[in-house]
């Protein structure tokens, strides 16, 4: 069942980078990212309760607090990548962000050693992760805006050529990746429906948070078919955290699985192009490419 469970999470997680992208491309509400954060706060947290009641998982103030410093972590990743979707195509932020493995790889390094013998290959991955990052940034900052419109016009969609454009998504990767780091450490003491319970607990209250500061005190207004693409991308989001639980609890089978569900944002790419009809040029398919390749050698080296 590993491998159903495995596709399954690919397809739930960049199910849910569509919707979210389609739920928080318009620029003009500057406020989408938040209302982002409580759709998935909401679904979480009935997600949370269903594991309290029915799946019986014990939590604890204590395990609360353990948990809080990477859920932030990862709650402030997550906000800053919906926050990047109003100002870059899905296309390349995905790959961005799903680059954090590089980084944990690389804070792993500096704090663990590189080790006696460390494979090779796992080099070679975290530098083409790190190498198709700064060829993205390179082609971003160089298009020539007249091409960059051009090639825009097809998804009725233009992102004007800005600093948060790439700057946004490498920030998510950055917080992502001390989020894993430390979640490393803290599963050590905790198990992980515990911790997977008390992060979307927290979820659940940041999100009760930014509905106080959006419907509270800036008096907006939730359109439902503006929100829907919201909402969908949570139950999207949600379920596949689930299938990637079930999928790496077959230790036996974490070397295939892993790699698998570390593409998803190759699929990302695949549903960007087929359907908000994202068109780009040669050079970000290639350095996307390289990304990918890193990710994929990651995942099956399990590092």
């Amino acid at each position: 069942m590993w491998f159903w469970f495995a596709l399954a999470a690919l397809l739930c997680w960049s199910g849910s980078d569509l919707f979210s992208k389609i739920g928080c491309q318009d620029g003009r509400d500057r406020y989408s990212h938040l209302k982002m954060v409580m759709a998935v706060g909401l679904v979480m947290g009935l997600h949370a309760a269903y594991e309290i009641v029915i799946g019986g998982v014990e939590i604890r103030l204590g395990i609360l607090l353990t948990y809080l410093p990477v859920s932030m972590l990862y709650i402030l990743s997550m906000a800053m990548g919906y926050l990047g979707l109003r100002y870059i195509e899905l296309s390349i932020s995905s790959p961005i962000c799903n680059s954090s493995g590089a980084i944990v790889a690389v804070l792993t390094f500096a704090t663990a050693g590189v080790g006696e013998d460390p494979p090779p290959l796992a080099l070679a991955a975290v530098a083409l992760v790190c190498a198709g990052v700064i060829a993205l940034g390179i082609t971003e900052s160089r298009e020539d805006e007249a091409l960059r419109r051009a090639r825009q016009d097809a998804s009725n969609h233009h992102y004007a050529k800005s600093w948060l454009a790439i700057a946004i998504p490498i920030i998510y990767c950055l917080l992502d990746a001390l989020g894993t780091f430390a979640d490393s450490r803290v599963l050590e003491t905790l198990s992980e429906d515990a911790a997977n319970t008390a992060y979307e607990l927290t979820f659940f209250a940041v999100g009760i948070v930014c509905a106080i500061y959006v419907l509270g005190i800036k008096k907006q207004k939730l359109i439902a078919r503006q929100e829907a693409p919201k909402y969908t991308g949570a139950v999207f989001e949600t379920i596949g955290q689930f299938f990637y639980i079930c999928a790496l609890a077959d230790t036996e089978h974490v070397a295939f699985a892993a790699p698998i569900i570390s593409s998803y944002c190759a699929a990302s790419v695949l549903w960007s192009r087929i359907f908000l009809k994202e068109k780009l040029s040669a050079k970000h398919y290639m350095s996307i490419a390289l990304v990918i390749i890193g990710i994929v050698i990651m995942g099956i080296l399990d590092i």
